[in-house]
């Protein structure tokens, strides 16, 4: 039986077709439907409900140490209030997770992971801990709201001190947002300016309520998994259980930047050598034949297949895109065709993200 989140009383008042996902009872739209959902997130704001998501901390004196060791990206020079995206790799290289760390202070770290890993990573973690450290799974008594968009920040700014708002992208504050305790971060998975808000579970209501009704004459309104998903694939950002796995590697999955392989040591670091430039790779591909294309179909090039897709849809921002793990290096405007349901579509490859937002300096 699934799980519900705080609010999930919230999501039936609104109107939202629940599915499960991720073990959790969660709305997949609401009856603005997900292209309306979509487009205020480009345009003025949504709300999502990720209480889903597991929290879970890394705290001692050897948290840091052991947090090094433990992920790919490198922790060094993080200082308070700051947050770093990494892959979190098994002994073969493969990809456990992807997660957000949040440095809390010297000796405590707050790892932000998906619902669906949030007991294998937890396992997989407290199988490295070492020392002065303990990791604790913070979950249940935690929600997570994602208030994503242009007007994101002007509706922040009336519900908590301005001073106490983070203004560059990747760091948090601890903070009260309509009077209630919560961590605030500049940070999110649609590819817009954004928040993502976490708050003890017994004040969840409050605040969503209080968002909701503070960004009302803003456009806010609130989204579910459906325009979750297409905002991040316009925005190219991977997704675990589609271009990531345990069997793929980061450098497959293209996001290799986040591996530091001049680390000392990390978990999966000595499977990694050599591998940095891998025969598959993810690419971006726009469909310029009739049809949608969706994850699992058969990329073909001059006849020979060359990989498959990972994730794919029509997005509201930018039309039909897909993303695939595809081998042989092929160069940027190459036709290529998709199979889908026994018949070929046409698409072209191109560069990701699919979806750039007008550049801001900071959140005003």
């Amino acid at each position: 039986m699934e799980k519900k989140t705080p609010i999930y009383d919230c999501h039936v008042e609104l109107g939202g077709k629940i599915v499960p996902f991720a073990g959790y009872s969660l709305p997949v739209q609401y009856p603005n439907g997900v292209i309306k959902e979509h487009m205020a997130v480009r345009t003025a704001a949504g709300l999502f409900d990720v209480s889903h998501m597991g929290e879970l901390l890394l705290k001692g004196p050897d948290a840091f140490k052991n947090l090094q060791y433990i992920v790919a990206n490198d922790c060094e020079g993080m200082v308070d209030g700051q947050c770093r995206y990494t892959p979190l790799c098994n002994e073969n290289g493969g990809i456990v997770d992807d997660l957000l760390i949040c440095r809390i202070n010297e000796n405590a770290y707050l790892l932000v992971v998906n619902a669906a890993n949030k007991d294998k990573d937890f396992e997989h973690i407290k199988k490295y801990v070492t020392g002065d450290c303990v990791a604790e799974d913070l979950s249940e008594g935690i929600a997570q709201f994602a208030l994503q968009g242009p007007k994101a920040p002007a509706i922040i700014k009336r519900m908590a001190d301005e001073n106490t708002i983070p203004k560059k992208y990747y760091t948090f504050t601890v903070t009260e947002v309509a009077g209630v305790k919560c961590l605030l971060s500049r940070t999110g998975y649609t590819g817009e300016l954004g928040y993502e808000l976490y708050c003890a579970a017994e004040d969840a209501v409050g605040l969503w309520n209080s968002l909701l009704k503070e960004g009302e004459a803003d456009g806010l309104i609130p989204c579910g998994l459906g325009a979750r998903d297409t905002l991040r694939l316009e925005a190219s950002m991977p997704l675990y259980g589609h271009e990531m796995n345990d069997e793929i590697t980061p450098f497959e999955a293209g996001i290799e930047f986040f591996v530091k392989m001049e680390k000392a040591d990390f978990v999966g670091k000595s499977a990694l050598v050599g591998k940095e430039n891998p025969e598959n790779k993810r690419y971006g591909l726009k469909v310029t034949g009739r049809g949608i294309v969706r994850e699992e179909c058969e990329v073909i090039l001059n006849g020979e297949v060359i990989g498959k897709t990972t994730s794919g849809t029509h997005c509201p921002a930018v039309g039909p895109v897909a993303m695939a793990l595809l081998k042989g290096e092929p160069a940027e405007g190459t036709k290529v065709e998709v199979s889908v349901r026994g018949r070929t579509v046409e698409a072209e490859i191109i560069p990701m993200p699919f979806y750039k937002r007008p550049s801001t300096k900071t959140a005003k």
